[in-house]
């Protein structure tokens, strides 16, 4: 099925960094599921986290320690009797630097050793030695999750603070089905962080996001729409809700779940989105625009499919309605944040935006030429009136926690200083 794409303007999108990076400590035992780890390292650091990988001996029987230390940037520590890193008892160290120690796979081993006490290992040793949280995500064949030992080990571990998360159920590398695959690597990181006290820069205020595309229709089956994943607007959700506000997501049609906390609005069109998002920002502090909204739509959208009778066909096209600039002319708009994906001339478009769309700041990057869209990686350019500062390119879940702490700071700036209104917003103008 063809699908139109018209108009060559998107909103961009957005994350938020803690005040200080958290220090997990992340354990590695021999099971299969060894395999996701690296990506669960990836997505912990995409988070902010800083990660220190620790490798059992049979977890170096499935990965590699130089896979690990690629993927974290750190060298990965397997031995209690190194010699080099213990002659400073690097054990005590290290146990004493991690804020959240996770161990990922658990094996009915290492559950058990946790459980009574062992440490014959550099893992099991740190998990005694430190005052850190412990979260396992078991892994292990069925018959071994649901042995009376292993859970008798495991009500004894959460009796004593441990968080086990899962493990789910479904076909196993041994064959059989049923409980004991270790969760997801997205699902693990969430749930950490879900549980980590938030930074408090938005904690208190509503904010308002609008995330992904819009879709107007041609037919019953075509539609005119853009190549937005929704991808920066839900890292932007997810930086503000760990940032401590009440978060509300308005998306378009993605492939992507909610981020945990975050009450999410399912629409289709612009003049969904419009009517979702007015609901919801008379009451909220903050109004962050990332969709990439539809500029047109057919003036007239047929009743049933369009057939191929011709080589040749013309679409009537009308404007659709403009969100962020919606918003901006209203009595009392929240504090504005809007977007400018631009193909060319960055800053002089973004700034006009910003001035003919009454914002308080637009983040604003460079577009096409296999930049931005479809990417996990971004960069952005903040710009508000008096100033600018420059978020160079990382993942889109550590860009949206940069510009959600410069949001933060704008809005505390603002409304500290003066309250502003639409008259007293002076223009700003392109570096020449």
């Amino acid at each position: 099925m063809p699908q139109v794409v018209c108009g060559c303007s998107r909103a961009a999108p957005i994350i938020l960094p803690m005040t200080a990076a958290r220090k997990i400590l992340l354990g590695v035992t021999g099971g299969i599921a060894a395999y996701k780890s690296p990506d669960l390292v990836r997505r912990l650091i995409d988070r902010g986290a800083e990660v220190q990988v620790v490798m059992t001996r049979g977890a170096q029987e499935f990965v590699t320690p130089l896979t690990f230390q690629a993927v974290s940037g750190r060298p990965v520590r397997t031995d209690l009797w190194d010699e080099a890193a213990e002659g400073a008892m690097g054990h005590i160290e290290l146990a004493r630097w991690a804020d959240d120690i996770v161990i990922a796979p658990a094996t009915a081993d290492v559950l058990a050793k946790l459980a009574h006490g062992f440490a014959e290992d550099l893992l099991t040793t740190l998990c005694l030695a430190s005052t850190a949280s412990i979260t396992v995500a078991p892994a292990m064949n069925r018959q071994m999750w649901a042995n009376p030992a292993t859970q008798a080990n495991v009500k004894l571990l959460q009796s004593r603070g441990v968080r086990v998360l899962g493990p789910a159920s479904g076909e196993q590398a041994c064959g059989e089905v049923g409980a004991g695959r270790m969760l997801e690597p997205v699902q693990i990181a969430e749930e950490i962080f879900a549980a980590l006290p938030v930074d408090g820069g938005l904690k208190g205020l509503k904010v308002v996001i609008t995330a992904g595309p819009t879709r107007e229709a041609i037919d019953p089956v075509r539609f005119i729409s853009n190549r937005s994943s929704g991808k920066m607007g839900f890292a932007v959700a997810e930086a503000a809700r760990q940032a401590g506000a009440k978060v509300v997501l308005v998306s378009g049609p993605v492939q992507i779940a909610a981020p945990p906390g975050v009450e999410k609005i399912p629409v289709e069109t612009a003049d969904q989105m419009l009517a979702a998002v007015q609901s919801q920002v008379k009451d909220a502090d903050i109004f962050i625009a990332a969709a990439a909204v539809s500029d047109y739509r057919c003036s007239e959208v047929a009743c049933q499919k369009i057939k191929k009778t011709s080589d040749n066909m013309t679409l009537a096209l009308s404007r659709a309605p403009d969100v962020l600039a919606t918003i901006g002319r209203s009595e009392s708009p929240p504090f504005l944040v809007g977007f400018a994906a631009e193909t060319e001339n960055v800053e002089a478009n973004a700034l006009t935006k910003l001035n003919s769309k009454n914002l308080d700041m637009i983040a604003a990057n460079k577009v096409g030429e296999g930049l931005a869209f479809d990417k996990d990686d971004n960069a952005l350019t903040v710009y508000w009136r008096g100033g600018k500062q420059e978020l160079s390119l990382t993942s889109k879940a550590a860009l949206a926690r940069q510009l959600v702490a410069v949001i933060a700071e704008r809005y505390r700036s603002r409304v500290t200083t003066t309250t502003t209104t639409t008259s007293n917003r002076p223009a700003i103008h392109a570096t020449r």
